[in-house]
């Protein structure tokens, strides 16, 4: 990102561009995205331990690819599509970063290693094709391949990460859950007091919310034995399953996630996707002339102009000798609207107007 964008301190969102793909930042997104990243590690460990893992990673691709093509096929921003292709984002990334450990043995460190250097690969040339990382200029084809591709990145970090610290580190579920929550306040408290860009701290905690939420799911997922709560996993992937579920039709139903940042401290709500639009502003009711009024001023005008004349102080009659050589008044008063002053009709004039001074 260029300097200024690194120093800008808070900014209001500019106004929400009507086609864009990705629902406005506000408390319902973060909480959603929380218990998508929840839901996806508890779905993705349910379906490898209950059925075949090879089968489970094929089925899991193949529901994470429909959901994306579903997601480009829509032109505009869809509650329901949207959310669905983030909740087979977050079961098909913790497959592909469980694949990397359990599959071929790479340890969690490596892993984390690996999916940070591909998340800024996909920022670096983001940023190097649209010069922005914003979310709020998703209203392209590219741009938007952009975008999915590092929410994919985020979850398969997101995954490793998490897995490193409470298996590796030894802080275990619920360690690993409060130290990713303390960490993701970070960005919100650099945002809000130290001007921190808001684009950085959007990626920032978007990154934590993975660990965080996987963290948490896997508390309450495992059993005792291994530092979890032990509800299981099938309880956890169904509850969350539903929340989302629930938050996700809220939003649909009260548009509260397409909302429209006019200026600083104010909101107002985007149109609804149903497509009702905005109802146009009045306008000013059109000034209608009056003839008699027109008429009473063009009066007014003409007796001031002749006030004007009769105030002027009258010249000195012409003497008799001088009378005949000189001009008319009809061509004196043409030479002098005409502003022609080395003209052959003006010369008379000013000859006679330099005699009669004399």
């Amino acid at each position: 990102m260029s300097t200024g964008e690194l120093r800008a301190a808070r900014w209001v969102a500019p106004r929400r561009h009507p086609l864009t793909k990705v629902p406005e930042v506000t408390a319902y997104f973060w909480i959603t995205k929380v218990l998508t990243t929840g839901m996806g590690e508890a779905t993705s460990d349910y379906l490898v331990h209950r059925f075949n893992p090879e089968i489970a990673v094929v089925v899991g691709f193949t529901a994470f690819v429909i959901a994306i093509a579903l997601q480009f096929w829509v032109r505009r921003y869809n509650t329901w599509v949207y959310w669905l292709a983030v909740v087979m984002v977050a079961v098909f990334g913790t497959m592909a970063a469980d694949v990397l450990h359990v599959g071929l043995g790479i340890p969690y460190a490596v892993s984390t290693a690996f999916y940070s250097v591909v998340l800024a690969v996909i920022f670096v040339l983001w940023y190097r094709s649209e010069r922005t990382l914003s979310i709020h200029s998703i209203y392209t084809r590219r741009r938007e391949l952009f975008y999915w591709a590092a929410v994919l990145a985020t979850f398969a970090l997101g995954t490793a990460a998490g897995d490193f610290t409470a298996r590796v580190v030894g802080l275990g579920f619920l360690g690993s859950g409060i130290m990713f929550a303390v960490i993701i306040a970070i960005p919100y408290v650099g945002w809000r007091w130290f001007g921190l860009n808001s684009i950085v701290a959007f990626w920032f905690a978007y990154i934590v919310t993975r660990p965080l939420g996987a963290s948490f799911a896997d508390w309450l997922a495992w059993p005792p034995s291994v530092g979890g709560l032990g509800f299981g996993h099938g309880v956890v992937s169904l509850v969350s399953t539903l929340i989302i579920i629930g938050l996700v039709a809220y939003m649909a139903v009260s548009h509260k996630d397409v909302m429209v940042r006019v200026g600083p401290g104010l909101s107002a709500r985007a149109r609804s996707q149903a497509g009702s639009r905005q109802p146009a502003r009045p306008r000013p009711p059109e000034r209608t002339r009056c003839s008699r009024c027109s008429t009473d001023r063009r009066r007014s005008r003409s007796s001031r102009r002749t006030a004007t004349w009769s105030a002027l102080p009258r010249r000195s009659p012409t003497p008799p000798e001088r009378r005949r050589s000189s001009p008319s008044a009809a061509a004196c008063s043409t030479a002098r609207r005409s502003g022609r002053r080395r003209s052959r009709a003006s010369r008379p004039c000013r000859r006679w107007m330099s005699s009669a001074a004399r």
